[in-house]
């Protein structure tokens, strides 16, 4: 599906303005939404490339700016050690009513789409796989939220005002996926555990997959990217996306009900 991919808006948040890169495809019609949340780097070349792989499998895709309140319009970190100190640094700088309102902001806008359906999804890299986790914990109208090797989630600090993200895995009304890298020293064998424990003690719906990567093997720039286990995360992030923001899995209530009625 070919796809327009030059498109930003400017969207008003808790904590100021934030430009949002939105991909989407160009066959006129209504799609799902997905709100994308890049790496510590911001929207980087291989996070373009991600969004432009999910709009041109027919979804609306809005990627945020996650250090706007620090960073000018359009900033983009090197993937290298500069780049990766300053994305940590801003992350300990950022607050969570920041993060949340953020999330908030960028579903909003989806929802208003005149191209979306308004049934909404989220994905996440890096940083971006603990944000898509928290705004599917914030947001009970995110019904299925994909996470790549979530950094941090594990870990007691996380922003300038803590972090409370695992302990509101009991609010997620969707479906989670999560993948991870065993070779990831991020997130070690122990956080894994942890988070896979809090997930099955609140009952969670989620899927979880541990593979023989590294971390960042998804990001198609570098000596750790790994193109076959990248392909194979994607068909199953899609088969959720599908499935849970499609007309094919929905609650039995909702399913009955006007809101979700063909005719």
């Amino acid at each position: 599906m070919t796809i327009k991919d030059n498109e930003f808006v400017e969207l008003q948040t808790l904590t100021g303005p934030m430009r949002t890169s939105v991909f989407r495809p160009q066959a006129e019609g209504r799609y799902p939404g997905i709100l994308l949340y890049p790496e510590i780097f911001q929207t980087t070349g291989p996070i373009r490339r991600t969004a432009a792989l999910l709009a041109g499998h027919g979804y609306v895709v809005a990627v945020p700016e996650i250090w706007h309140e620090f960073e000018p319009a359009g900033c983009v970190l090197a993937y290298d050690q500069a780049g990766a100190d300053r994305g940590n640094a801003l992350k300990m700088e950022k607050e969570l009513r920041g993060l949340d309102g953020d999330s908030r902001a960028v579903l909003d806008y989806l929802k208003a789409h005149p191209n979306c359906t308004g049934k909404l999804g989220a994905l996440g890299i890096c940083i971006g796989g603990h944000l898509s986790f928290r705004a599917a914990a914030k947001n009970p109208d995110v019904r299925a939220a994909v996470c790549f090797y979530a950094t941090d989630l594990h870990k007691e600090t996380f922003s300038k005002t803590g972090n409370d993200t695992l302990a509101c895995a009991k609010d997620i009304q969707g479906e989670l996926l999560m993948f991870w890298g065993k070779q990831d020293p991020h997130v070690p064998l122990e956080g894994r555990r942890k988070i896979y424990n809090a997930l099955c003690e609140v009952n969670a719906n989620f899927t979880w997959h541990e593979f023989n990567g590294q971390h960042a093997f998804l990001r198609d720039e570098g000596h750790r990217y790994d193109p076959a286990l990248a392909m194979q995360c994607h068909q199953m992030a899609l088969e959720l996306f599908h499935r849970k923001l499609g007309e094919g899995d929905l609650p039995a209530k909702a399913a009955a009900g006007p809101a979700e009625s063909k005719h």
